[in-house]
């Protein structure tokens, strides 16, 4: 397949974080979510890029940034991405996140202060309570699965991520999302991830959800089996200027099952 390779670099105070830059107009940056890299991006890249001046990078510990032996939570997501923003000079951007990095966006805007021109979240962690089994359990034997041998880590993150969506996962994708994880360095980096995931880390934003005041969008895949739609329609009910879109046929993965719908309901918004 084609290769996906960030081509710039930036080094925050947390680690080296690889991001790229493509197209003409206003600024739009994507944030992706966990266990995904901008890899997942590819599909809605080009479009987006004949209306905007797209913004991607993989968040520290994943995709092709700097996966360091220390914290990658959510809560030092928000000040590595108020940095990337301080570095790109960019003010009042548009923004786009996906799963984590829809709660990294909220968390920006509540604790670091970064404004934004609209936002739109895609299948968020935003309402408690959330985290699978598969997180506590992880969470509790995090040395254990970092000790596995490596064909039963692949094994065990191919079954997970392909339960994300909706659609079969051709080998192409499956392969783009598995890569960051595979070998000794993307293994410990793909459990010491799922074991720092907690939900304080939206306890401590929650209830500020109702003082944005940025024109928002949720979209949610209605057959999303990681955060079920009702957690969406909480969250729409929590955010005064909300709108909420569902769209059919799309799993936890829109960007990858229903690609052109998601593009739609994203200009519709940012466009209008």
């Amino acid at each position: 397949m084609e290769q996906f390779k960030l081509t710039k670099s930036f080094s925050s105070s947390f680690g080296n974080i690889s991001f790229d830059i493509r197209g003409q107009g206003p600024p739009l940056i994507l944030v992706h979510g966990t266990p995904w890299s901008s890899f997942n991006w590819r599909h809605i890249i080009p479009a987006l890029s004949q209306w905007f001046t797209v913004y991607f990078y993989d968040l520290l510990g994943y995709g092709q940034s700097e996966k360091p032996d220390d914290d990658v939570s959510l809560g030092v997501q928000n000040k590595v991405f108020s940095e990337l923003l301080n570095h790109w000079g960019l003010k009042k951007p548009l923004v786009i996140g996906h799963d984590f990095g829809g709660t990294t966006v909220l968390r920006t805007h509540i604790l670091e202060k970064q404004d934004f021109e609209k936002i739109i979240l895609i299948d968020p962690v935003a309402v408690a309570p959330w985290g699978s089994p598969f997180f506590s359990h992880v969470n509790s034997y995090e040395s254990a699965f970092q000790g596995i041998p490596a064909y039963i880590h692949e094994s065990m993150v191919s079954t997970y991520v392909q339960g994300a969506a909706y659609k079969s996962m051709d080998e192409e994708t499956l392969e783009g999302i598995l890569k960051p994880w595979m070998g000794s360095n993307g293994q410990m980096a793909f459990y010491r991830q799922i074991a720092q995931a907690d939900q304080r880390y939206t306890d401590e934003i929650e209830s500020f959800y109702k003082e944005i005041k940025e024109p928002l969008l949720i979209i949610w895949g209605e057959q999303d089996n990681w955060i079920p739609i009702e957690k969406g329609n909480q969250l729409h009910e929590k955010i005064k200027t909300s709108e909420f879109v569902s769209i059919p046929n799309a799993g936890h993965l829109i960007q990858e099952d229903q690609p052109a719908e998601l593009v739609s309901h994203i200009l519709k918004f940012l466009v209008t």
